[in-house]
């Protein structure tokens, strides 16, 4: 461990923050978290051969079987990328803490602000190589089952003597289920959503004590996160009456602290195999950023002050 933190008192800020990342990272990977990728593997391939009973025309099963890959496939993207965001932001400190780490790096001296900054970034990084596995995985076997469903949609719509233009709207909409742009923006929309809960983990684990306590606030937080338009809604309806400017400033405030993670739902329209607009893709990009600075600074003004 001298070597790490020898490393870590020498250099620029950057310098510090990617090699207190990269232990982050060694760390998470020596729990043995990339067991979860064979689980992810089971499913996309099980959803590769496993068809849904279909009470819709022959044309619309092969689409039904490329959108339930796809369906499956996010769903547990998204499961896997929140849960370890949350669990392993939550478990550095306190790992730190004990096997007295943190005393080591800080007593360099190394800026907090470097230190947390450092183990956020080396969550996301393992967040972001299992997502990119997983990405592989699906789009492969997308893939390979897009070609399989468009050649037996093509030898029914022949066979059936379909006219020309039906059979290419036919080919065209079995293109957009398959693997494109819009869906791999998808899946950055899961990594982004996972940085927002590593960042506000990060931020409650600089005040908890407890990886328990930080782990059940932070989903209670996603799941929160969920309904926080709704409930921003209703309450701005309420207060139409009489309280209008300060409901919307309530509202406005609660908005800055706590993510909407409704904006997210726009992965459901890709699963549909509709496209994602550029414009949408870098409002998230921004909405990821800005949560995730924000957190990253709240946790540095509250780690700051404490003794260790």
């Amino acid at each position: 461990m001298s070597t790490t933190t020898d490393h870590v008192h020498h250099g620029s800020h950057l310098g510090r923050i990617l090699v207190i990342a990269f232990h982050a990272f060694t760390q998470l990977v020596r729990m043995k978290v990339f067991y979860f990728l064979a689980v992810f593997a089971l499913i996309a391939i099980a959803s590769n051969f496993f068809d849904l009973p279909q009470h819709e025309g022959p044309e619309a099963v092969g689409v039904n079987v490329l959108r339930s890959i796809k369906s499956w496939s996010l769903g547990t993207m998204t499961l896997f990328s929140v849960v370890l965001s949350i669990v392993a932001t939550a478990l550095l400190l306190p790992k730190d803490v004990e096997d007295r780490t943190l005393y080591t790096i800080l007593a360099k001296p190394v800026p907090r602000i470097d230190y947390l900054a450092g183990k956020l970034l080396g969550v996301l990084l393992l967040v972001f190589v299992s997502l990119a596995l997983m990405d592989v995985l699906m789009t492969v076997v997308l893939q390979i089952r897009s070609t399989m469903v468009l050649e037996q949609q093509l030898a029914m719509a022949q066979s059936l003597g379909w006219p020309p233009d039906a059979i290419e709207s036919l080919r065209a909409e079995t293109a957009l289920h398959g693997p494109s742009w819009s869906l791999q923006g998808a899946v950055f929309a899961v990594f982004l959503r996972a940085s927002i809960m590593a960042s506000l983990a990060l931020l409650i684990s600089t005040f908890s004590s407890s990886t328990l306590f930080t782990t059940i606030i932070s989903f209670l937080i996603y799941f929160i996160g969920h309904f926080q338009a709704d409930a921003r809604d209703a309450y701005l309806q309420a207060g139409q009456a009489g309280e209008g400017v300060f409901a919307r400033l309530a509202a406005l405030v609660i908005s800055l602290v706590m993510p909407d993670f409704q904006n997210f739902n726009v992965i459901d329209a890709v699963i549909e195999g509709q496209a994602m607009p550029l414009l949408i893709l870098g409002k998230l990009t921004l909405i990821g950023l800005y949560y995730a600075l924000f957190f990253t600074i709240a946790s540095w003004f509250v780690f700051a002050e404490k003794e260790f």
